[in-house]
């Protein structure tokens, strides 16, 4: 039975000298005893600040992206290590607005997931095909090419190494909308993929929704049976928005 998680991105939003009180303010509204991990990954800048306010809580840290690199003269890059020591225990890899934005394609993103493995933090492999992809109908291979490239020399020793997360490049900020179906459909064609990948470890790895879940759909996109919960954007900065989704899982 995989456990739900609910894994906020915060993206390029808040303060480190917000991040403690709203950490603060977001644990005493958890549900005790919830069903549900909760994660927030964060820029990195924020991470010292959230972990004094964490002690031992029961929500999990990380990181938005790591370097390919683990040390050296690269100037701006935030490696694995660091991110560890910082107090991060996952990090996202592949992310569509780093492929769209900075250009990272699936040699870069599987580099930096093996990575993330080397340094003892769960990736959160992120996959999904554009509009334009889409109605050539070419959803599918675009989105189990991504995965079958990314995961390339990765093994695991337990399914908790490792997380995909399906986002619907097509349905954020489009003004077209995935229905649960549609995210059930994908996320299905993921799991039989990774029965050939990581055919020991397939029924372990969570398969998270990334295409703008929120409290309005999320009872709905977390009932699906190949959805274990959800990468959350927007939504994850407003406390009682999460909490709603945290208690749909």
């Amino acid at each position: 039975m995989r456990r739900p998680l609910i894994a906020g991105n915060w993206k390029m939003y808040k303060l480190p000298s917000e991040a403690g009180d709203w950490l603060t303010e977001l644990l005493a509204s958890l549900p005790r005893n919830g069903r549900a991990e909760v994660l927030i990954n964060v820029p990195a800048t924020h991470l010292a600040a959230m972990v004094r306010a964490l002690g031992d809580g029961p929500v999990a840290l990380g990181g938005q992206d790591l370097s390919a690199h683990d040390e050296g003269a690269y100037t701006g890059e935030i490696s694995g290590a660091m991110l560890r020591d910082a107090g991060a225990s996952f990090v996202i890899v592949g992310h569509s607005e780093r492929r769209a934005y900075h250009r990272e394609g699936d040699e870069l993103v599987n580099v930096k997931l093996l990575a993330a493995r080397r340094h003892g933090l769960v990736p959160i492999l992120c996959v999904g095909e554009t509009e334009a992809q889409r109605d050539a109908g070419d959803a599918e291979a675009v989105v189990l090419r991504q995965l079958e490239r990314g995961l390339a020399g990765l093994e695991l020793s337990e399914g908790t190494g490792l997380v995909v997360a399906y986002e619907p490049v097509w349905a954020i900020g489009t003004g077209r909308t995935a229905t649960a179906e549609d995210a059930q459909q994908m996320s299905a064609t993921v799991r039989n993929a990774l029965e050939g990948l990581l055919p020991r470890h397939a029924d372990e790895v969570r398969i998270l929704y990334g295409g703008s879940m929120k409290p309005a759909n999320a009872g709905e996109l977390l009932a699906q049976p190949d959805i274990d919960g959800g990468l959350i954007g927007g939504a994850s900065l407003d406390v009682t928005d999460l909490v709603t989704i945290v208690r749909a899982a």
